[in-house]
């Protein structure tokens, strides 16, 4: 599925440039002629809430190196008595859970009975379904290298998900070519993300708890890493990642230099950041939703991304992220996927838009800062709340992580005229303040409520 010239191992860091950082080669990730299909359960019927079509099949995602398979299962469930037209794509899955027929749930069941489709397959980590040896062996030929084929968040993963609409698109008496919305969380969010970039088939991503812009602290940047390298406490071994677990120390130990990562983190970046290609993705109408969490160790860099990046949009809710509980007034009626997916495949039949992100500004004064967020005409949002922090830690450190906003740092937000407003009372020894406001805005199918949050941009005042 690929070429690849493999040098010696001193010479790899010093000749890693020749690979171009072409991560993926579409038109074999579009050939079903090599996805080398093994049908463990042909196509048959499910009975439940909704009836359906189910088939479960082994592909080929292509070669890790010359030799090393990556085989993953795929299901694929189609409506009981047509052809799915599209159809939403996720990776949440397993090997073990894959085995039995989907029960879809009552999202999906929508989908079905609107004529979209459901394709499940495993973007996991190789080692938790009984391939530990191949994933630290991907493990070490990635820090030996920095050859992104040898990384499967890089590579697998994403490729993973493509290759799984090569596969229901070659099952042509089942699905006809419709649009592709993808889903998922962690992992399942950041492959996604990037598999977005390159498959023009992808038409839409809700990511939750996964990286979306390109901050300094990905980038090895020096200044940033000095920062957070001086903070107390022991750092968990995502944050200060680039895409997801860092590999700094794998990659010096092997032999490579902080000019090497910082070249990687350079070239490959392209390829891999939601921030990077806005331009690409609006100009083919791909619809976005991401739910980064404030507290989350792989989405560590809100701040940066709310200055540099206040129109991608984002639902922040408060105190959210891996593991995380929430802060007690968070949005406990939020329903953004849903609504998400239904307002993307039947946007004629979804009464209301999604919101878009709004515009945030602030005056301070000595005591306090009044904020003010105000919407595109006509948006019909109907709620407000304001969350902020003093003083938070720098971005990736421990207690960036795990201090959380205090529960009496939330406010409901007064309406005036078109614009939402709240005056936050200061505390004299702050030197910063964080905050950003929710809103929501509900939407309906079939005459059901869906109720949708929308964030201000994550945004940071200094105050002395």
């Amino acid at each position: 599925m690929y070429k690849i010239i493999i040098p010696t191992l001193i010479s790899l860091f010093f000749s890693f440039s020749a690979f171009s950082m072409k991560v993926f080669d579409m038109e074999e990730i579009r050939n079903p002629d090599t996805l080398a299909i093994k049908v463990l359960k042909d196509w048959h019927k499910v009975q439940g809430p909704i009836a359906s079509r189910q088939k479960l099949v082994t592909i080929n995602v292509g070669d890790l190196w010359p030799g090393q398979e990556y085989r993953i299962p795929v299901r694929m469930v189609v409506p009981a008595n047509r052809k799915a037209k599209g159809f939403h794509l996720t990776g949440s899955s397993s090997p073990q859970r894959l085995e039995n027929d989907t029960r879809p749930n009552s999202t999906e069941r929508e989908l079905l009975e609107g004529g979209v489709g459901l394709v499940i397959t495993v973007v996991q980590e190789p080692g938790t379904y009984g391939q530990r040896a191949l994933s630290q062996a991907t493990e070490k030929r990635f820090a030996e290298t920095l050859n992104p084929r040898f990384k499967i968040q890089y590579w697998a993963w994403p490729a993973t998900l493509m290759r799984a609409i090569t596969t229901a698109y070659a099952e042509k008496d089942h699905f006809e070519k419709g649009k592709v919305a993808a889903s998922g969380g962690s992992k399942n969010g950041a492959s996604p993300s990037m598999a977005i970039i390159h498959d023009e088939r992808m038409t839409a991503v809700h990511a939750t708890v996964s990286p979306i812009w390109d901050s300094p602290l990905r980038l090895n940047d020096d200044e940033a890493w000095k920062e957070l390298r001086a903070q107390p406490g022991r750092r968990g071994g995502f944050t200060g990642g680039h895409f997801g677990p860092n590999f700094n120390e794998d990659v010096l130990d092997a032999g490579g230099t902080w000019k090497d990562l910082q070249n990687f983190a350079r070239d490959i970046s392209d390829n891999v950041f939601i921030s990077r290609n806005l331009n690409t993705l609006r100009k083919r109408g791909v619809e976005m939703l991401f739910h980064p969490g404030t507290h989350d160790f792989v989405a560590f860099d809100m701040a940066w991304g709310g200055k540099h990046h206040p129109t991608i949009p984002v639902y922040l809710g408060a105190n959210t992220g891996h593991g995380k509980r929430g802060h007690p007034k968070i949005e406990r009626d939020q329903q953004n996927k849903a609504g998400f997916m239904l307002r993307h495949f039947f946007p004629d039949e979804v009464k209301g838009d999604l919101l878009s992100p709004p515009q945030v500004k602030s005056k301070l004064t000595s005591k306090t800062l009044k904020v003010s967020v105000s919407f595109a005409p006509g948006s019909a949002e109907e709620s407000g709340r304001i969350w902020w922090t003093f003083d938070r830690a720098p971005d990736g450190s421990p207690n960036y992580i795990s201090e959380m906003i205090p529960n009496n740092q939330a406010m409901e937000m007064k309406r005036i005229g078109d614009q939402w407003t709240a005056t936050i009372k200061l505390d004299p020894k702050a030197k910063r303040i964080d905050f950003f406001s929710n809103h929501r805005k509900t939407l309906r199918y079939k005459e059901s409520p869906y109720r949708t949050y929308m964030s201000s941009p994550y945004t940071r005042v200094k105050l002395k």
